[in-house]
């Protein structure tokens, strides 16, 4: 498969719909895995890492899950072609600022990819829409068993699979699922959430994982640790931890529409109004207007509006996207000025919010102060 071919066709997880997909908007599951004989990435010679993507490349290319994926090395790859597969969550921001000896693979539906010589030799991800953690789990860790029959694992009985972390040590499995919380964030919520998250073990980032912003109201929660742990028993911890949080952005939705209704409207028509008219967008305030007009539509403020829509649009606002599509470099300043045109493109059949409820008795008639004649 082309790169081309890769980036023109939508991955499943951005326009499935999967369990509270209004609120969790992905599930992912990443194994660490290392080969004997090998040093960690992160203190090999480039010789050595070009050795062992010879070894791996045809493994994993070999995989039945990557007929007719993608797959290259990035000594031939862009940094923007690089970045966009950042922004598509399908490689990380460590992976794509490196280059010789390093390489990775992408199935056709973009819900698996697998990344050699990262900080660890591999790094295997299935991702998912809505809360579907098992399902990402099940893709990776048959993808895992076929290669683990094919390629030397680091392994050791008492401490499990070798990693170039210790916190990976174990199972080497981190999960992660992505949420957008905008009610949360408008109620002021938000920070004690992230506290409690943290307060028992899971990590809580932003956008693009650890050090980022949680831009556009997205947060990422993980876990923290492996060793000692089953898969099966971090699955099952962290969809606890996720079931409470999406309760409270639940509830807190609901408290919107009951107590702030005005301020709502107002939010998510102002929002609407500035996407639909703008002529310059920043790539921050593009991602939180979109998480509004979002909210929107979920709470039905927005009729008739798909949401795989507005999905695809966070993407294709996105820096590196913007640049492959123009073909070239863009400076900020263009990049802002396409980021709005595409964005008025996109929503210009979208109707304006509609009241929070129908149920809102009408605004009374304003009295006049002005005497009787």
């Amino acid at each position: 498969m082309l790169f081309k071919t890769l980036i023109n066709h939508p991955a499943d997880w951005m326009q499935g719909s999967g369990p509270h997909s209004e609120i969790v908007m992905t599930s992912r599951v990443r194994l660490a895995r290392n080969l004997r004989g090998f040093p960690f990435p992160g203190y090999s010679q480039e010789h050595q890492r070009l050795e062992l993507v010879q070894l791996a490349r045809p493994c994993v290319d070999a995989l039945p899950e990557m007929k007719d994926g993608y797959s290259e090395d990035y000594a031939k790859l862009s940094k923007t072609r690089k970045q966009v597969m950042v922004e598509r969550h399908l490689v990380s921001r460590e992976h794509a600022a490196r280059a010789n000896g390093c390489a990775v693979a992408v199935d056709r539906k973009q819900n698996l990819s697998i990344m050699i010589n990262e900080e660890d030799h591999f790094r295997i991800q299935g991702i998912r829409p809505g809360l579907n953690l098992r399902s990402a789990w099940q893709l990776v860790d048959k993808v895992d068993t076929e290669l683990e029959g094919a390629l030397p694992y680091a392994y050791d009985e008492k401490l499990g699979y070798l990693t170039a972390c210790p916190t990976n040590l174990g199972t080497g499995m981190r999960a992660s699922v992505m949420l957008h919380l905008p009610a949360l964030a408008l109620t002021d919520q938000i920070n004690p959430v992230i506290k409690a998250v943290g307060k028992i073990g899971l990590a809580v980032r932003g956008l693009y994982g650890e050090g980022t912003e949680a831009l556009g109201n997205l947060f990422q929660i993980s876990n923290q640790h492996t060793l000692g742990e089953k898969e099966g028993e971090i699955i099952s911890q962290i969809e606890k931890v996720i079931e409470r949080v999406i309760n409270s952005e639940t509830n807190a939705r609901q408290k919107l529409v009951e107590d702030n209704p005005n301020m709502l409207q107002d939010q998510v028509g102002r929002a609407y109004a500035i996407l639909r008219h703008a002529h310059i967008l920043a790539s921050k305030e593009a991602l939180n207007l979109l998480s509004l007009l979002r909210l929107g539509a979920d709470l039905d403020l927005i009729s008739n509006c798909d949401r795989s829509l507005l999905d695809m649009l966070l993407l294709e606002i996105q820096p590196a996207h913007l640049q492959l599509r123009a073909g070239k470099d863009l400076s900020p300043e263009e990049r802002d000025l396409r980021r709005a045109e595409i964005t008025r493109t996109r929503l210009h059949s979208l109707a304006g919010p509609s009241n929070v409820s129908n149920n809102q008795p009408p605004p009374e008639a304003p009295t006049s102060d002005l005497p009787d004649e």
